[in-house]
């Protein structure tokens, strides 16, 4: 496999050289940039260093833009870790939170594609524990689609939490079982949006089950491994922990790192719906997998993906959807102690954006920042 060195322009004054396989992600320089490219990343890269200095919390952002299927800038500001004094650049890992969701899902559609599922399929059929969900019933089925979508009608959350977020990562399905007594409805499912972390996590379960493999193991089998990401875990190795930005938690006021940091070994039930690490380039193979020609899925399941429902609000199958005019975009967010990451997709432009910061208040906002962008663009 051929590897190419890239020069990419940081502004006007700084260069950072990425090494991209070529026949993984190929990518292109600045030199290939239009002049309406330069401008607006130019004001993107300004508007995010001014956020970082702004915020003066010793906290980072770490951003990348897509077209089609290359990296066209990528650049990072502030500090990785404050008390170190390590700058963060492009290989600095961050949490993306719920953005493992997509990769939940997607992992569900190729399952779909394998006919070892269906998206009809019960839910009980494969987690047949879910029965002692409160309230459930016979008229309370739940389906992978519903899991997927949001419409499960299940409480974002069990209601004894200390159980749930305690426990390393290989035993995430042990802890999901304990919490599903502490869980209930709060609508009928398939009746409205409800969005339900523990949801994901069951769907996560049943495709375990479906396809008696561990879902830790095809995560990594069937999406990182085939696209070349080598910057994204679910637990970083020993070699990695180094690049890893520390999280500050500052929604209080006050910056508080030992909860981000605890939860590095305690994520709980959370794996398949909040656990990954990934840094804004390697993330971006996953993210142009939507758009470019189908690396993962046949184009009828990412169709489907993005397949919305009046019940579903605006939420696909571990997708967001916008429609409109110049808002043709597909997206998902995350949010976890420390954390936060945004991507989105123009569909009909072909670019797309990543976002991700080691804090959770600031100047930028994620969403808006990254929507604008490419708006603009």
């Amino acid at each position: 496999m051929t590897v190419y060195l890239i020069l990419y322009p940081l502004s006007m004054k700084k260069f950072v050289f990425v090494a991209f396989s070529i026949l993984a992600f190929p990518a292109t320089g600045f030199s290939q940039l239009t002049g309406h490219e330069h401008q607006m990343i130019s004001e993107l890269s300004a508007r995010l260093k001014k956020d970082v200095e702004w915020d003066d919390l010793g906290g980072s952002i770490s951003a990348a833009v897509v077209k089609d299927n290359k990296v066209i800038w990528a650049e990072a500001y502030g500090k990785a870790d404050k008390d170190r004094n390590i700058p963060a650049d492009t290989n600095t890992l961050y949490r993306i939170g719920s953005i493992t969701k997509t990769f939940t899902a997607t992992l569900m559609m190729l399952l779909v594609e394998d006919k070892k599922i269906n998206l009809d399929d019960p839910a009980e059929k494969y987690v047949p524990e879910v029965a002692e969900i409160q309230g459930y019933s016979a008229k309370h089925k739940i389906t992978l689609k519903q899991l997927a979508s949001h419409t499960s009608g299940l409480k974002r959350e069990p209601e004894n939490m200390v159980m749930a977020n305690l426990g390393p990562a290989e035993q995430w399905g042990s802890l999901l079982l304990k919490c599903l007594p502490h869980t209930r409805f709060d609508s009928k499912p398939g009746s409205q949006f409800l969005y339900s972390d523990i949801g994901f996590a069951i769907l996560g379960l049943a495709l375990e089950r479906a396809s008696g493999e561990p879902y830790l193991q095809m995560i990594k089998r069937r999406i990182i491994e085939p696209l070349h990401m080598h910057d994204t875990f679910f637990v970083v190795p020993d070699d990695k922990v180094k690049n890893l930005a520390v999280g500050l938690w500052n929604t209080s006021g006050a910056v508080d790192v030992s909860w981000p940091y605890r939860q590095q070994s305690n994520m709980g039930y959370n794996i398949p719906d909040g656990a990954l690490y990934s840094t804004p380039t390697d993330l971006a193979k996953f993210v142009s997998s939507f758009i470019v020609k189908p690396q993962l899925l046949t184009k009828s399941s990412i169709r489907k993906m993005q397949d919305i429902s009046s019940e579903s609000y605006n939420y696909g199958l571990g997708l967001m959807i916008s429609s409109g005019m110049n808002r043709n975009t597909i997206e998902h967010d995350g949010y976890v102690a420390g954390y936060t990451a945004q991507f989105v997709v123009n569909l009909d432009s072909r670019y797309s954006i990543i976002i991700m910061r080691n804090y959770n208040q600031g100047s930028t906002d994620l969403n808006q920042v990254a929507k604008r962008f490419l708006r603009d663009l």
